[in-house]
């Protein structure tokens, strides 16, 4: 069925609202399939280093036959571990290579020692050697030894994809990762190498280590006699927190903090330290505590019989179980009975009078 154009074009807005679709899990790269395999290979070689062929007389099965560490059948026992019956992608690849990999193994492991270098960037060329990128396998940015200086990361490095810029580490910037960013100093730099340096939190430009060499100052903090101090933003006038609220200084900033529930505004943590106490409340032993009215020589509850609870700021006045409420007293059970059994009086009839 197809709809009306109008129709169509209501529903248009509708679609735009919609979340995005999830992107499908990214596959990996096929130099990155490769470079596991050429890993699951190596491990293999160590897992069979100490092996041999199994038979009753290994010396003569390696005289006879060959040597065991460089025999087909050691090569058989590390394939045969190379991928999970399940992973399809690490089985059709071996498939497709497996006689690349008999060919480094029997002939070529010699000459070529490092096989992720012969098999996966000169032979398959669907990776790059450590330091270059793309599909021609360049010199990243900084050079193929150092990459960015050292201090960042090439983009592409080791697969043939990438444009070889740098993304700096933490500290560093600029487009060989030699320059140092806000909050950093210069502590070493030549020909080869830069380092940055962390400067002290209070600056936000520096040339050394300490709260002297800053440039400027951070925010939160003031130069004061060459070197740049904490502002106590505390201190201010009005104060930064609301009447509910304390202030607490911290290097470069604050935080405000709830005072205790006893409290009418405080100056700092706990019942302590409250500048009044709230209804319910008041001060002994330099701190607010509750007020047991129950306790007090003026009853809290006047009714007669009736139990008196403190709680927390206040407290509850409570007929005891089997009491009758009434509004100017706690009736006891028996009283409650006698009362209700009692015919009501009864006036005289004009005959009678």
């Amino acid at each position: 069925m197809r709809l009306p154009r109008r129709a169509a074009l209501g529903l248009l807005p509708l679609l735009l609202l919609l979340p995005p679709a999830p992107e499908a899990a990214k596959k990996p790269t096929p130099c990155h399939r490769c470079r596991g395999l050429v890993d699951k290979f190596n491990q293999g070689m160590v897992d069979t280093a100490k092996k041999n062929f199994g038979g009753g007389n290994t010396a003569w099965e390696e005289k006879t036959l060959s040597k065991y560490e460089s025999s087909e059948i050691r090569l058989l026992e590390i394939l045969e571990g190379l991928c999970e019956s399940s992973d399809f992608e690490c089985n059709q690849m071996l498939e497709a290579q497996e006689e690349h990999l008999e060919a480094w193994w029997l002939q070529l492991k010699s000459e070529y020692p490092d096989l992720f270098e012969w098999f996966c960037v000169k032979t398959l060329k669907v990776c790059c050697s450590p330091g270059t990128y793309g599909p021609d396998c360049l010199a990243c940015q900084g050079g193929s030894q150092r990459p960015c200086s050292g201090n960042g990361h090439c983009s592409g490095d080791g697969s043939r994809q990438g444009d070889g810029s740098c993304r700096c580490h933490m500290g560093y910037q600029g487009p060989l990762c030699t320059d140092c960013m806000d909050g950093y100093f210069s502590s070493l730099r030549n020909e080869t190498h830069s380092i940055c340096t962390a400067c002290d939190e209070s600056c936000k430009t520096c040339s050394g280590l300490t709260n002297r060499d800053c440039g400027e100052c951070e925010v939160g903090w003031v130069l004061d006699e060459g070197a740049c101090v904490d502002v106590d933003e505390c201190a201010a006038e009005p104060p930064p927190c609301s009447a509910a609220q304390f202030c607490k200084n911290a290097n470069g900033s604050y935080t405000c903090e709830e005072c205790d529930s006893s409290c009418v505004g405080c100056t700092g943590e706990g019942p302590g330290n409250c500048k009044e106490c709230i209804s319910g409340y008041a001060r002994e032993h330099g701190q607010c505590a509750d007020v047991d009215e129950c306790s007090l020589a003026e009853k809290a509850c006047v009714r007669k019989h009736e139990n008196c609870y403190n709680t927390p700021g206040s407290y509850v006045c409570v007929c005891p179980d089997g009491f009758e409420e009434t509004e100017d007293a706690c009736v006891p059970p028996a009283e409650a009975e006698a009362t209700e059994g009692e015919s009501p009086t009864q006036l005289p009839s004009r005959e009678d009078l």
